[in-house]
């Protein structure tokens, strides 16, 4: 089966294959470590996961993804938080706190961060990286040196036969003399944007030669990807992902250096730009504080993997809503997954034996040609709801645990929910309290089965369902 996402860059969907005819590469543009990511930027990275557990089933997979530990931001916090500090100490500080709370996040989303090649903006073979593309534009004339920095020129780069407009429809850029030196700036601006940035006051530095001078500064946000796609993967690759938000500026600018800097057409082959997370129908951020953390659903009670449910419930392509009700309703989902998950436990068929053998359980490969739709979740999941109603409603003895195993597992390798990771079997002492109970049954001793059966729902959050020819067990997450 062919895996087939929509392409930003071409404005179609199409079938994905490796550039190089083995390994497919694949760049995402991390976060910047200022603070902690709220739940709208960690969506972005379950839908890259979920692009690269799908390339998984068919190819080789290199995914990069970077940190941006310097611009305007970390700057900004680190003098804040640390004025005692040297800049670059204040800077490392910061950064690396946030870091490990970004990745400790990741996880518990259920992003396979083992299986991603970090990145820092900040280490010294990408500063390095970052200065030989900014030299080499230069040497091109299609960067100059201004007053406080190197920018980029839109017009030059647009004479030399490319476009500037790639991702985004951009009437006639401005003239080179009208800059910009935010890393961030507002979505209708077309102007030069700044590669370089000449040292200010109290913050960090790095020499950077050019010629006969040292123009010590740091870099721009966007030569900061171009840099450190191209030190991980090349100077072109198969696809980068990234939040909507990001095709422009961001995208935009990294397309124009990187082609620029190679003179080849292609950087990334294939842009995957995943939606916003809304609240009250308005985008989730910082600036309108109007976001939630992962810290702040886990203090409400809620599994860190329900909030991927319900990211994994709409299509990366539509925004997704966000309410505590709504990530309810997805944690219930989850939950009475990994009750079906927990029948393995229950069952001891083998793959020889008589078993459960309808086309839908029994061929995962239905769930990963829905998947392979252009990341089609919604209709994924839906699947699954009624593969394991199918499930439920027979005899549980009549199911054959290999085959479920490795209905659970497709589920977790393709859709990261952590099934069987989450649902290890109930001790042995649990399960001689549930032997005395059917003994104590056996016996007609109601008095001591219903005590046992309620001492294990209240104390012990275990659910007994008694059948004609055995008592299964659940659980109360």
């Amino acid at each position: 089966m062919n895996l087939n996402l929509y392409n930003t860059l071409t404005k179609n969907t199409e079938t994905v294959k490796p550039m190089d005819g083995e390994t497919l590469r694949i760049y995402s543009c991390g976060p910047t470590v200022y603070n902690h990511a709220h739940i709208g930027n960690l969506s972005s990275f379950i839908v890259a996961d979920l692009v690269s557990r799908l390339a998984n089933q068919k190819f080789d997979v290199k995914h990069a993804m970077n940190f941006t530990d310097v611009d305007d931001k970390t700057i900004k916090s680190s003098r804040e938080q640390y004025p005692d500090m040297q800049p670059k100490d204040a800077l490392k500080k910061l950064t690396e706190y946030y870091t490990d709370i970004f990745l400790d996040d990741l996880n518990k989303i259920g992003v396979r961060t083992n299986k991603i090649d970090f990145i820092k903006a900040t280490d010294p073979e990408s500063i390095m990286s970052m200065q030989d593309l900014v030299r080499t534009l230069v040497d091109k004339n299609i960067a100059y040196i201004a007053e406080d920095g190197i920018y980029f020129s839109i017009k030059n780069h647009i004479q030399t036969g490319k476009k500037y407009g790639q991702l985004v429809e951009i009437t006639a850029p401005e003239s080179s003399e009208s800059r910009i030196d935010n890393d961030e700036y507002d979505k209708d601006s077309v102007n030069d944007f700044a590669l370089w940035k000449f040292q200010k006051d109290n913050e960090p530095a790095w020499d950077f030669i050019i010629g006969d001078k040292n123009y010590q500064g740091r870099p721009g946000w966007h030569i900061e990807c171009s840099a450190m796609s191209k030190l991980k993967l090349g100077d072109t690759f198969d696809i980068h992902t990234g939040g909507i938000d990001l095709k422009f500026p961001h995208h935009e600018n990294e397309i124009a250096q990187s082609t620029a800097y190679t003179e080849k057409d292609t950087y990334a082959k294939t842009f995957v730009h995943s939606e916003h997370i809304l609240v009250d129908g308005k985008k989730m951020s910082k600036s309108l504080n109007n976001f939630y953390t992962l810290e702040d659903v886990e203090k409400q009670g809620f599994n860190p993997l329900a909030f991927r449910m319900l990211v994994l419930q709409s299509h990366y392509q539509k925004p997704t809503n966000f309410s505590f009700e709504l990530l309810r309703s997805a944690q219930s989902r989850l939950n009475r997954w990994k009750n079906v998950a927990n029948i393995r436990h229950q069952i001891h068929k083998t793959i020889d034996e008589q078993s459960l053998n309808t086309p839908s359980f029994a061929n995962a490969k239905i769930l990963e040609d829905m998947l392979s739709k252009n990341l089609d979740t919604p209709n994924a999941l839906a699947f699954i709801d009624n593969v394991f109603t199918e499930i439920e409603n027979i005899n549980y003895s009549n199911i054959n645990e290999d085959s479920l195993l490795e209905f659970l597992k497709a589920i977790d390798d393709m859709l990261g929910l952590k099934l069987i990771e989450s649902t290890p079997d109930i001790d042995d002492e649990v399960k001689m309290l549930i032997q005395k109970r059917k003994l104590a049954k056996d016996n007609k001793d109601w008095e001591k089965s219903d005590k046992i059966r309620d001492f294990l729902r209240d104390k012990l959050g275990i659910v007994l369902k008694d059948t004609a020819s055995n008592t299964y067990w659940s659980k109360i997450y």
